[in-house]
């Protein structure tokens, strides 16, 4: 059987040496059933307080108590050989206590002594490093741990060590808690986690990206229903490139293996040949006898039967194998199938894809609002992109813009002079940041070497990862851009004015890309004020995730409306033209004449005023001012973001 899951569920109320717990065997025991009934893991190891004995084909019963013992000894002997194969998956879930001691992350077994936890904790690692001896391709470890009777967690948390192969998702941030909710009669995180991976239909959890971004937005909304604070899962997937990962074959889409394909061809460029394979089996498993996937497979078979000197490596070393070029005759059918394992047949409610080149796309939603503020239309729309890897997990998502050309500026009787005369521009394509650049990106970038001057490593007054860095001046901006050049190979720099509003208005001649006015539904802003017809609403006083409104622009773009402030390259000019100057038309900065101190601000902030948000506004400021709602967002120029 293709993609074959095999599971271990660990929940532990009743501590011998801590606190119990209300939930934690709860928990586990959904985990089981879902995993077993609706997963079709074969077997499902079940370690609980009072679970019955664990049946064996072989020899006696399996001792379910979760003593430091029984689990080590399960671990040790049950690891020691491969059982499973590529296309395989192994999920480890565990409910109960954890505790991080001198920088290593152990898991609490239900004998488990605080005060000797060297000899009766499990460190995390050990229980990875045994589980990734089991042969499978991906180990998805779920670690709901850290908390005490009264429904926090008692701080001595785990989620810092990187459990390198694996894709780890833990309960909470570090420096967070973690909560048991007493209405729903489980962990807040395994709540949310039951029901993302039930979704099916439209905004199902598929792969391991969607699954960590529902468990990110649904956790910490749970937590503020029920009065709890704010808790968000923390996840490391080791390597970045899984994140494309399907793991719920019956709940892809057609999307999803187009983004699977372009992962496998991505991974056989860099010549990383076991993650390519391990990619192509997976499509297979979605998309039964898929050609591409069988030429891909094919190609892989080439190089395995082709014994070479291996060329170096683009690849860490934790994801083994070098592969070599050179074509050789085509493999028999035979060898296809021995090298693909079971993966051509009995997959899973196949589905019939058509084969088109392997270009990753993502689906958002576009809406319309009439002149107060109500919804009108929506739109499903889809755009290209490209992801660089930044290392760590962190991942920076970029839109493929088409060229065009456009009307910049206000027309009569919209805005103030400094945004005429509306003038015709030709843009062409480029690459823009999903999203305004993150706290994560900006630590993951400031940490590659110095350029030109140092940057603060957390310069943000609002903290928090997927929150917008802010106080980053103009300079600031340009020497993250540099830094990330030199790092990957590829121009990176502030977007031109033109580039901004052409890429904000995407398609679109109203003062916003959603229409005649705005809503704090749809965007960060002071909602004391209001624009044209729109309503009040409501003015939450700092930044907020990025994303977190779900909606796009016509090219894929979020939060071009509010959120931050975002630097561009221009110098501040008071108008678009006259008979001493006139801005460029081709869509480059403006550089020339000017302000040169003086740099551009587009698209508004949370502290803002909705007029301030018209796709035309022109904000400026000192190039070396530092704000709480002044960020940046990235544009790429290099070929990459042609192809």
């Amino acid at each position: 059987m293709v993609g074959q899951n095999w599971a271990i569920t660990v929940g532990i109320n009743r501590y011998r040496n801590l606190q119990a717990l209300q939930f934690a065997k709860q928990d586990a025991e959904s985990m089981q059933q879902y995993l077993g009934d609706e997963l079709g893991c074969r077997p499902v190891y079940h370690f609980a307080d009072d679970s019955p004995p664990i049946p064996q084909d072989h020899g006696p019963p399996l001792d379910s108590q979760p003593t430091y013992a029984t689990l080590r000894r399960f671990l040790r002997v049950r690891f020691e050989q491969p059982f499973l194969r590529a296309g395989d998956n192994l999920w480890f879930f565990f409910a109960g206590h954890g505790i991080r001691h001198e920088d290593r992350d152990y898991l609490m077994p239900i004998d488990g002594d605080p005060g000797d936890i060297e000899s009766t904790a499990i460190p995390l690692n050990y229980v990875t490093e045994r589980l990734q001896r089991c042969g499978a391709d991906n180990v998805i470890l779920l670690i709901d741990a850290c908390r005490s009777s009264s429904g926090r967690r008692d701080g001595l948390g785990i989620g810092q060590e990187r459990q390198l192969g694996v894709i780890t998702f833990f309960s909470c941030s570090p420096q967070e808690s973690s909560y048991e909710i007493e209405e729903l009669q489980h962990g807040a995180f395994t709540h949310a986690l039951l029901e993302g991976l039930k979704l099916h239909g439209e905004g199902n959890c598929a792969t391991v990206e969607r699954l960590y971004h529902y468990l990110s937005q649904t956790v910490p909304g749970l937590s503020q229903r029920y009065g709890k604070p704010r808790q968000t899962p923390y996840g490391r997937i080791e390597p970045p490139t899984k994140n494309s990962l399907i793991l719920l074959p019956r709940q892809a889409t057609l999307a999803d293996v187009r983004e699977l394909k372009y992962s496998a061809t991505n991974a056989e460029v860099r010549r990383n040949y076991p993650l390519a394979k391990q990619f192509w089996i997976r499509v297979l498993a979605v998309s039964p006898a898929d050609p591409e996937a069988i030429e891909g497979i094919e190609r892989l078979v080439q190089v395995a039967a082709t014994p070479q000197p291996p060329t170096q490596a683009t690849e860490p070393k934790t994801e083994t194998g070098r592969g070599v070029e050179a074509p050789v005759k085509p493999p028999t059918p035979e060898a296809v199938k021995r090298f693909a394992g079971a993966a051509l047949a009995n997959s899973p409610s196949p589905i019939k894809s058509p084969t088109p080149k392997a270009v990753p796309r993502y689906e958002f939603e576009v809406v319309t609002v009439n002149a107060q503020g109500q919804i009108s239309q929506r739109e499903q729309k889809s755009a290209e992109y490209r992801r660089e890897d930044l290392g760590q997990g962190i991942l920076l998502d970029l839109v493929r813009i088409p060229g065009g050309a456009f009307r910049m500026g206000s027309p009569d009787g919209q805005g103030g002079a400094q945004e005429r005369p509306q003038h015709q521009v030709t843009v062409p394509p480029f690459l823009m940041g999903k999203y305004p650049v993150t706290q994560a990106q900006w630590k993951a970038v400031v940490a590659l070497p110095k350029i030109g001057r140092d940057l603060e490593a957390d310069p943000a007054k609002f903290k928090g990862d997927n929150l917008p860095v802010e106080q980053v001046s103009w300079d600031d901006a340009v020497e993250f851009c540099q830094r990330l050049s030199k790092q990957t190979g590829r121009e990176y720099r502030l977007p031109s004015e033109a580039e901004w509003e052409y890429a904000c208005r995407a398609g679109t001649a109203t003062p916003f890309h959603f229409g005649e006015t705005i809503t704090t539904d749809l965007a960060n802003y002071d909602g004391n004020s209001t624009y044209g017809s729109g309503p009040k609403g409501q003015s939450r006083g700092q930044t907020t995730e990025v994303g977190s409104f779900d909606i796009a622009n016509a090219f894929g773009l979020y939060d071009m409306h509010g959120n931050v402030w975002e630097w561009c390259l221009d110098y501040w000019h008071d108008g678009y033209g006259g008979w001493f100057r006139n801005a460029p038309t081709d869509g480059s900065a403006w550089i020339t004449g000017g302000d040169d101190p003086t740099r551009l601000l587009r698209g508004g902030s949370w502290y803002s005023n909705p007029r301030y948000f018209r796709s035309a506004f022109r904000g400026r400021n000192a190039r070396g001012s530092r704000f709480f709602d002044f960020g940046f967002r990235l544009v790429c120029a290099s070929s990459w973001a042609l192809t």
